[in-house]
């Protein structure tokens, strides 16, 4: 994938510290504390990342159960609006960035309707509407989650940087990788630049 893989990881240690996917924020939070190694001289917390890789690897084999057109992911964030495009675009699977169109999932008489078997979501606190929607459906939702993150109604915690372009970035391809692979989907992965917006 990204450079030269490790036997352990996903991908190697130096693609997630290059990624600053372990990179906290200076709150933690009761429901975020259990993945936090430790917290750095200048107050911003660490997350362990072979929890991180652990958890990737969870919700791969998750995600590779349902088909992409079962598959609804939304990222209100910025940074991670490249990334979800992008993986919406190669693996199939509904992808809404921006804004989560109300009633999407919950209101059949809108002409785009569609009924997901499964939520993925960047922030559970900005993509609150569409957490609240799948968790009235029961529909159960797989989220990235930074230590300041409260993780209520979320089935599946992947805990990393959720506000870095490069970490959502990676975070995305090791997916879209990892998912279309599982599920034979024949399609050239791009490279990492284009799920970070940044050149290499």
């Amino acid at each position: 994938m990204v450079k030269e893989k490790s036997e352990e990881l996903l991908v190697s240690m130096d693609d997630y510290v290059k990624a600053g996917i372990s990179l906290g924020t200076k709150v933690i939070t009761s429901f975020m504390k259990p993945y936090v190694y430790r917290r750095r001289p200048d107050g911003l917390a660490t997350i362990n990342t072979k929890l991180i890789d652990e958890r990737l690897r969870t919700a791969i084999n998750f995600l590779s159960k349902y088909p992409p057109k079962d598959i609804l992911v939304v990222c209100k964030r910025e940074s991670g609006w490249k990334a979800v495009e992008l993986f919406g675009k190669i693996t199939g699977t509904r992808a809404f960035t921006k804004k989560y169109p109300p009633g999407i999932i919950t209101n059949p008489k809108l002409p785009d309707f569609f009924e997901p078997s499964i939520l993925f979501i960047v922030d559970p606190w900005l993509d609150k509407n569409p957490l609240k929607d799948a968790s009235k459906l029961n529909i159960p939702v797989i989220s990235l989650c930074d230590t300041n993150n409260i993780t209520s109604f979320i089935d599946l915690i992947i805990p990393c940087n959720n506000k870095s372009n490069k970490s959502i970035g990676l975070v995305f391809r090791i997916l879209a990788e990892e998912y279309m692979k599982n599920l034979g989907i024949k399609e050239k992965i791009p490279p990492l630049s284009e799920f970070t917006g940044e050149e290499e």
